[in-house]
């Protein structure tokens, strides 16, 4: 019996994005960012956005398009210093962010991924990241309880897949990406290359493809128009 194709037009896929939805969105900086997909994400124009990713990029890329659409009202993040556009939101209470330790952003992603509720952790105490969190006496210490970190959909980028929606990602892009596409209830891929079912190496696939529901070719010219190099 074949497997399922879960190749998606890209409008498609992106226009099951409705409006306050919480979106996961892969890549650090650059590396693993899936442009082609946030690109579309604005035409579609979705409002009232909580979105989780490691960084906002810089200015005039990435996530500084939702911001400068009006589409964020909540971001959830390690850090935003390389855009001065969502400091400036931040500051004037355009938007909510809240800051997680990177480490721990990871971790509650991917506890999420596991079907945990949570986990412990003594990152942050007595400090400003400890603020309004529970707490627990465990072995005579205290500790933070730092609940998971769920998502309505994940978008991610990879640099090859196959038709059933096998990832592998490229050198750093395997950082939030695999985390990400466990954690969402709709993960929806963009990839530079797609292949057959089989054409990727069982050992080389980083996000297997139960965790994948829409898959979204990326062209070469689509890459040139937003002048993005991944790798």
């Amino acid at each position: 019996m074949p497997l399922l194709d879960k190749s998606t037009d890209l409008a498609e896929a992106i226009g099951r994005i409705g409006d306050g939805a919480r979106i996961m969105i892969g890549g650090f900086g650059v590396p693993g960012t899936p442009f082609t997909l946030i690109a579309e994400l604005v035409r579609h124009g979705p409002k009232n956005l909580t979105i989780i990713k490691n960084d906002a990029n810089e200015p005039g890329m990435g996530v500084d398009w939702l911001l400068g659409a009006g589409m964020v009202s909540r971001l959830i993040t390690s850090h935003v210093g390389l855009n001065g556009n969502a400091v400036r939101m931040m500051n004037a209470g355009e938007i909510e962010v809240e800051f997680v330790a990177q480490g721990i952003l990871a971790e509650r992603i991917r506890t999420a991924g596991a079907g945990l509720k949570g986990f412990v952790s003594d990152i942050g105490i007595g400090t400003l990241l400890a603020e309004g969190k529970q707490r627990v006496e465990m072995d005579g210490a205290t500790y933070l309880i730092e609940p998971a970190l769920e998502a309505d959909f994940a978008l991610v980028h990879a640099a090859r897949a196959d038709t059933f929606g096998n990832l592998a990602y490229a050198a750093t892009a395997r950082n939030f990406n695999p985390l990400m596409a466990m954690a969402a209830n709709c993960t929806i891929a963009e990839a530079e290359v797609i292949v057959g079912t089989g054409g990727i190496d069982p050992d080389m696939v980083h996000t297997p493809a139960p965790f994948v529901d829409h898959l979204v070719a990326l062209p070469e010219k689509l890459m040139e128009v937003y002048g993005v190099v991944h790798r």
